[in-house]
């Protein structure tokens, strides 16, 4: 998984900066420090290690995080998609929502749900042990899944929906900032990317098992033993995930004091920290004044509105192209595995080569583009034609998995860093949010005004992470020729956030 890997710095480099940190060990102050200072204070053994001690001891955390990740994820994009799947087999009808927009405020709503979550998970996440607060969430979304079998009208599944975004909201700004935790800054994109192409990986093999679902008998609707299976596989889960999520290298079990140190040591060169308990206002006042952020926010809001189709519409669409519900389900797979792909492929160049996350994104968007131009011009007899342009319209979730680890590399102090990440994901939850709403009925079956509105939005979105590549490339010659040099002096101290840390550059 991680055998190619290179350490940013040589480990005498980190070892030389981190003897100034041994050379006392009084009580460490961790309002203003983070707390792997005390991990960092209280090592007495060697201070170096080598390159083959290091890649040993990534690849034992990459297996220890990211299948739990991996999994975690997975359930939540089943749980997500589930609802267009479901709505081929009866959901719509039973609960009343074949009506006018009924179908499209349900999905919106879920999305409402996340962006109202998304910020008290993460100052809990912050607060209390993040395993803890990861397996509530999870158990208790998995319990909200399976209340869809009690709705019986539209208003009903509304308020279900609502509560399961709620819940839902915390997953990926949590992993984002675990992973932020774990990981030296080029390592990062490529776990962002390993978890979170499980949404297009999943779409492979839930159409499978949902259409089995679909076909049994029983009594009630057939898309009720979805939520079902899927609700009480995911509070399972949520409990198996308290014992076995690692927090973050401080408090994480089954690691030597050396490896611990390592890893924390090791991560100076993110200049960054690792955890910080205390909340502090000043970096969220900072962080809503930082342009930034608020252009990775714009640019997640706005490409993600494509994804409405892509979540809630694209079975619908498919089937309007004259093709059965098992033909339609089955027909989600290719895009689901060329979304999975398409991350990975996304991430592992972000890993590779350095300074060209921003054009990934940019390349992502014009996948999305072309396919909208597609899906909005060609006959629908050009079948095979149209199929393609569903099979690349998730294209921007490869540039999505890129700007999760963008955001976080390039935002240092732990409160800052924890509230961009539920930030950009708050983008993410406005712009799902949207998307479905720019798919009316009555356009059915072509929604030619809703992928004309997704062009829009992804090609503003595109030339948006432009702008931040050179905003980025301004403050770094700015930091420059001010004649600080980057370094890592202040790489611990969480009162030194990346605008205040004359030494941070930001990456591209």
């Amino acid at each position: 998984m991680s055998s190619s890997e290179k350490p940013e710095a040589t480990a005498a480099e980190l070892s030389d900066n981190s003897r100034d940190v041994e050379a006392s060990k009084p009580e460490v102050d961790t309002v203003h420090t983070d707390e792997a200072m005390k991990v960092l204070a209280n090592y007495t053994g060697e201070q170096t290690w080598t390159g083959e001690e290091e890649k040993k001891l990534r690849r034992k955390v990459d297996w220890k995080i990211l299948p739990v990740l991996c999994m975690t994820y997975t359930l939540q994009y089943y749980d997500k998609a589930m609802i267009s799947q479901a709505a081929l087999f009866g959901l719509r009808a039973d609960l009343g929502l074949m009506q006018g927009n009924r179908y499209s405020w349900m999905a919106s709503i879920f999305y409402l749900g996340f962006i109202i979550g998304a910020y008290p998970c993460m100052v809990l996440a912050q607060r209390y042990p993040v395993e803890r607060v990861a397996s509530a969430t999870v158990t208790l979304w998995g319990l909200t899944l399976i209340l869809t079998t009690v709705c019986h009208n539209y208003q009903g599944v509304y308020a279900q929906r609502f509560f399961l975004g709620v819940l839902e909201s915390g997953i990926s700004p949590m992993f984002m900032l675990i992973v932020g935790s774990w990981y030296q800054k080029q390592e990062q994109a490529m776990r962002m990317g390993i978890w979170y192409c499980c949404t297009g990986y999943v779409s492979i093999v839930s159409p499978l098992i949902n259409y089995g679902f679909g076909l049994i008998g029983g009594g009630v609707s057939s898309w009720r033993y979805m939520y079902y299976f899927g609700g009480g596989l995911t509070m399972v889960w949520g409990l198996v995930l308290l014992y076995v999520l690692p927090p973050d290298p401080i408090r994480a079990r089954g690691f030597t004091e050396r490896e611990r140190y390592i890893l924390v040591a090791r991560l100076r060169t993110n200049n960054s920290g690792v955890r910080n308990t205390h909340y502090k206002m000043d970096q969220v006042v900072e962080l809503a004044s930082d342009l930034r952020f608020w252009l990775l926010f714009s640019v997640s809001l706005l490409s993600m509105i494509a994804n409405g189709p892509i979540s809630a519409f694209i079975p619908i669409i498919i089937s309007g192209f004259g093709f059965s519900q098992l033909n339609s389900l089955l027909l989600l797979c290719p895009a689901g595995a060329y979304a999975g792909t398409m991350m990975l492929v996304a991430s592992y160049l972000a890993f590779k080569f350095t300074n060209i996350r921003t054009y990934i994104i940019f390349a992502a968007q014009m996948g999305t583009v072309l396919a909208c131009i597609l899906l909005w011009k060609l006959p629908l007899g050009a079948k095979g034609a149209l199929l393609f342009g569903t099979t690349i319209l998730p294209s921007l979730g490869a540039g999505y998995a890129v700007l999760m680890g963008l955001g976080v590399a390039n935002t240092a102090g732990y409160t800052k860093r924890s509230i961009a990440s539920s930030g950009i994901y708050i983008g993410y939850c406005l712009g799902n949010f949207v998307g479905p709403l720019a798919f009316h009925a009555e356009d059915a079956p072509r929604y030619a005004p809703g992928f004309v509105i997704v062009l829009i939005t992804s090609l503003v979105a595109a030339g948006l992470i432009i702008v931040y590549r050179f905003v980025c490339i301004w403050e770094n010659k700015r930091r420059d020729k001010a004649g600080t040099m980057e370094g890592f002096d202040h790489a611990y101290e969480d009162d030194s956030t990346d605008r205040k840390n004359p030494q941070f550059r930001y990456i591209l």
